[in-house]
């Protein structure tokens, strides 16, 4: 581009005509790229001078300077008009009526059964117990045989116990988490001190009292000299932690094929007795079959209902509230607000 007054001004012209038509910043960017920047028109021409004789440099940069002070000018100008609008705009469409109620979002919370099993996990723990786990999908042996359970046992039944096809895997869905405790004493030696707490499965009809699906925690200790006196001390504490500094245990006689001598155990809470569940003396065949030698090692289990220990405790009446999901029900222990 060759330098004189009409391509100056043609430049100039071109620039404040871009600058004015703008009408946000991002076609403001455009037009400073275009024309302010170092490829502009009026950066070219600028370029120019060192190409024309020097007796009309004076004279040409005199005319070039005061473009681009007028081409700089409108496009500071332009640039603040153009912020001011848009902060103005962000001010209307960002703006927050205080006056407008709070909006109430729901935050998740666990459900009072998993509340329950963790508070009975915590309390083990810090006596020093283990938590130990196994398979739902479970041996038939390690459900029922290794447990003393025979094979004409009636928990052994259809009515019973969800069998899994083909019937020659051998497989259940366990109805206890007793399994976990003989898993446990064939892996590991005495002292044995563990709590299993999980999921349990019967064919039982979903009722107010009674779910086909349930939650069990059960207690073992294998140890020298343990007595049904170890046994009656832990669970008093257990109680205690669950229904208060009131709560004590009472054992009724009774029979369960994996403990001997064996025991129901009852809870004393609200001025009444209520069933809890089962306890005893680990049977000697037991230990036994898990290659713990009886006559030098003793133990006790002890198994309850999560279920039912969370309706005794907190008054529920119908197992349905438990296992439905209904998201009230969680709400009303102050559970996911």
């Amino acid at each position: 581009m060759s330098l004189s007054s009409q391509a100056i001004d043609v430049a100039l012209q071109s620039a404040l005509s871009a600058i004015s038509a703008a009408s946000n910043l991002e076609e403001f960017k455009a037009v400073k790229v275009e024309h302010v920047g170092d490829k502009s028109p009026i950066a070219k021409l600028n370029q120019s001078l060192g190409k024309i004789e020097a007796s009309e440099r004076a004279e040409f940069g005199k005319i070039l300077g005061a473009a681009k002070a007028a081409i700089g000018s409108a496009f500071a100008e332009k640039q603040t008009q153009l912020e001011a609008e848009r902060d103005a705009r962000v001010l209307i469409e960002e703006m927050v009526d205080v006056t407008l109620p709070a909006s109430n979002t729901h935050v998740g919370g666990l459900h009072p059964l998993t509340v329950i099993k963790n508070e009975v996990s915590d309390y083990f723990l810090s006596l020093g117990y283990a938590i130990a786990e196994g398979p739902e999908l479970e041996a038939g042996w390690l459900n029922f045989d290794s447990l003393n359970i025979p094979a004409d046992h009636p928990a052994r039944t259809m009515q019973d116990t969800f069998f899994i096809e083909p019937l020659e895997s051998g497989l259940v869905l366990r109805t206890h988490t007793s399994p976990v405790q003989m898993r446990t004493m064939l892996t590991q030696e005495p002292p044995i001190f563990i709590v299993s707490p999980g999921r349990t499965f019967r064919a039982d009809e979903l009722d107010t009292t009674h779910s086909p699906v349930f939650s069990q925690v059960e207690g073992l200790v294998v140890d020298n000299g343990i007595t049904m006196a170890h046994l009656k001390g832990a669970l008093d504490d257990f109680a205690m932690k669950m229904f208060g500094p009131d709560a004590i245990t009472r054992l009724r006689p009774s029979f369960f094929p994996f403990t001997e001598p064996s025991a129901e155990v009852d809870v004393w809470f609200n001025n009444r007795w209520i069933e809890w569940g089962g306890c005893g003396m680990v049977n000697p065949r037991v230990l036994e079959t898990a290659g713990i030698d009886s006559t030098v090692y003793s133990g006790f289990a002890f198994g309850m209902g999560l279920e039912r220990t969370l309706m005794v405790r907190q008054g529920i009446k119908d197992m349905h509230d438990i296992v439905e999901g209904d998201i009230r029900f969680s709400r009303s222990f102050g559970l996911g607000l």
